[in-house]
């Protein structure tokens, strides 16, 4: 059965003045109640259909996001509610629904804990929370948002970088053994660009060396494998809440997922500055998830299966429009749902690509050019070790290029962003063509 943890209080403390913790703007906790409930009514429609077509798709779709949530600040003071005997902007209502519904995404977790400021955070948690530290070694890849390592070096541990499939540029789970240690405590794959990584093959190499394992899935919620759940086959799944997540809220935010209740229990304090209960504390965070980003998910997690399948309606668009261009296609393993966070192409030619999509009003942006190990100042006075050659990573950085892709992209936008790069291509295969005549 699924299970919320949260800080406690005594019935006492429960009990306070409807006057006590009022903001200056005396907003309360069932201002997020009415906000959801708003959201309800709207049912997110504006999402979809505020703005008109602009210059910029993926610009666009990025404004749409943010002007289309109807909970704008008007709308926040407009919905102000009356006085209540329990004034909870944290770790309130919302924030249980939230967890309650973590089961439609991830169906084999029984607790989650939400984190408020960064997902990052989610990650060094629950590093913290399996005892993971100075001394000891975390399997990874380079080629992930630089978050994926800030959190194992921020718990004192050394990062250890392993090649991809170039593929699905996600870790290769068959380079994972040779860069096992004895100082070896986990692994963390990351579900990049929506794609989850082949957690079949990474869970038993970790049963064998009695490693933990950590799926980042910042970038994958809804996504699954071809006979396996996220979070199903690892001790906690991490993810992230920032707006321009599948699944995204007002502003930053994350969330813990396991089925390990000692470890959502050391969660739940960690988050709230080590405390348990009202005035006893260790060293935690003060990382807990706002009820107004809480109320949102809530709502939108609605729409997330099919804002999901739309992302994969418009990347097969993409597939077939663009399979005779010289352009590296993205590749989903056989029986995968990749819910395309990202659609990313490579090519040799990516920064004359994007300056022709530039050009012609299309932003297309690169995720990420500079694999972790190659940046500058690593490893920025903390201890780290690549194991073996990362030459499938450094050609990927080198080449990725991410078309517009979000649910509110239209048909037509597909189709410009489609004809824009097909004309491009065929001018470069004339340009090859005269230089090899």
């Amino acid at each position: 059965m699924h299970q919320q943890h949260h800080s406690q209080r005594n019935a006492g403390e429960n009990q306070h003045n409807p006057d006590q913790d009022r903001s200056p703007r005396g907003f309360h906790q069932t201002d997020a109640e009415k906000i959801r409930h708003h959201l309800d009514d709207h049912d997110l429609k504006a999402a979809a259909n505020a703005g008109e077509l602009h210059h910029h798709p993926q610009n666009a779709g990025e404004e749409r996001q943010r002007r289309g949530h109807p909970a704008e600040p008007s709308d926040v003071a407009a919905h102000a509610a009356e006085d209540q005997p329990e004034n909870r902007h944290i770790d309130g209502p919302e924030q249980r629904r939230g967890g309650d519904a973590c089961p439609q995404v991830f169906p084999t977790a029984n607790d989650s804990q939400a984190v408020g400021e960064r997902a990052q955070e989610s990650l060094e948690m629950v590093l913290l929370a399996l005892g993971v530290g100075s001394g000891d070694e975390v399997i990874t890849t380079s080629n992930t948002f630089f978050a994926t390592a800030e959190a194992i070096w921020f718990v004192g541990a050394t990062p250890v970088f392993v090649d991809i499939n170039p593929q699905t540029r996600n870790i290769d789970p068959n380079l994972i053994e040779a860069a096992i240690s004895p100082k070896t405590k986990a692994i963390i794959p990351v579900h990049l660009y929506g794609q989850p990584a082949e957690m079949r093959k990474i869970s038993a190499i970790a049963k064998k060396h009695k490693l933990f394992v950590i799926e980042d899935c910042a970038q994958a919620l809804g996504a699954r494998g071809g006979d396996f759940a996220l979070g199903e086959l690892s001790d906690a799944v991490c993810t992230s809440f920032i707006i321009q997540k599948n699944l995204g809220c007002f502003g930053d935010g994350g969330a813990v997922v396991t089925n390990n209740a000692a470890m959502a229990s050391e969660i739940a304090k960690l988050r709230n500055h080590g405390s348990p209960k009202r005035s006893h504390h260790t060293m935690g965070y003060n990382s807990r998830l706002d009820e107004i980003h809480a109320a949102t998910l809530s709502v939108k997690l609605r729409q997330l299966d099919r804002w999901n399948d739309r992302r994969i309606e418009i990347a097969k668009q993409y597939d077939a429009a663009l399979a005779g261009t010289s352009l590296e296609l993205p590749y989903t393993l056989p029986g995968y749902r990749s819910v395309n966070h990202l659609y990313v192409v490579e090519t040799e030619a990516r920064d004359a690509l994007q300056s022709h999509l530039e050009a012609q009003g299309i932003k297309a942006l690169t995720h990420y050019p500079i694999a972790i190990h190659q940046q500058e100042g690593f490893p920025f006075g903390r201890p780290a070790r690549i194991a073996g050659s990362l030459q499938h990573t450094e050609r990927s950085a080198a080449r990725v290029l991410s078309l517009p892709m979000y649910p509110e992209l239209t048909d037509e936008e597909a189709k410009q962003v489609i004809e824009a790069i097909v004309a491009w291509d065929k001018t470069q295969a004339a340009k090859t063509q005269k230089v090899a005549g």
